[in-house]
């Protein structure tokens, strides 16, 4: 119950961001807008269950449904990226949702922390002064915690960059955020009891890797610029 509120939080909260932010003006025409959304959704969706599901089992050695950040970063931006290629779209259509998703993420994992054992998002046993026990005797990386304070970090440097680098925050700010995030989740993922599937490294671990060249190419290449409607 009490994951379920804090997602809620995190999607109010990322929604009204977004908002305030942009007004709602994602520079797509109108014909073109709630494609995208379609298609953003249903890869954000399918990401989250596929990938988390996948790692529960393999883990766990059971069949049990989940959600995962990464997995439904990867699923909306691959979804996102076969719109984008079917109709034509070249530039960088994320910008407006860094601020947003940061907060949210941020959010989030407060909820994961406070829903314990429950989540399986809790980390490796550790004796480090902040170790947390979620009740099973064992003292562990509160590791959502640290995922948590990385995005609200990332939120607050992502509203200077907007404030006062715009042209490269709509240009460049998506990618930014895909390559911060993706590095950060990595290194996180070494403190989590997850199966390893290959060369010592969880799936989430290789969704991150995945995700790092591909924000680490688009970085590289001069991506356009989408504008905002006055």
């Amino acid at each position: 119950m009490i994951h379920l509120l804090f997602d809620l939080l995190a999607y109010t909260t990322s929604f009204l961001v977004a908002f305030w932010l942009f007004r709602g003006k994602i520079a797509l025409c109108s014909e073109d807008k709630w494609g995208y959304y379609t298609y953003a959704v249903v890869g954000f969706v399918l990401g989250a269950i596929v990938f988390s599901t996948i790692n529960n089992y393999l883990s766990l050695h059971k069949l049990s449904f989940g959600k995962s950040v990464i997995g439904a970063l990867f699923g909306a931006i691959l979804a996102i990226e076969i719109f984008k290629k079917r109709y034509g779209i070249k530039g960088s259509t994320g910008a407006y949702f860094v601020p947003s998703l940061a907060i949210g993420i941020s959010i989030g994992r407060i909820g994961c922390f406070m829903s314990g054992l429950e989540d399986f998002t809790y980390g490796i046993a550790a004796e480090v002064p902040w170790s947390v026990d979620f009740g099973d005797g064992i003292k562990r990386h509160p590791v959502q915690l640290y995922e948590s304070f990385a995005m609200f970090a990332f939120f607050i440097f992502s509203l200077w960059l907007l404030k006062y680098k715009r042209a490269f925050f709509m240009q460049k700010g998506f990618y930014i955020f895909i390559f911060y995030y993706s590095a950060q989740r990595f290194l996180w993922e070494f403190l989590k009891p997850y199966a390893k599937v290959a060369f010592g490294l969880n799936i989430f671990q290789i969704l991150a890797i995945l995700l790092m060249i591909y924000a680490a190419v688009y970085l590289k290449l001069k991506a356009g610029s989408f504008k905002l409607r006055a």
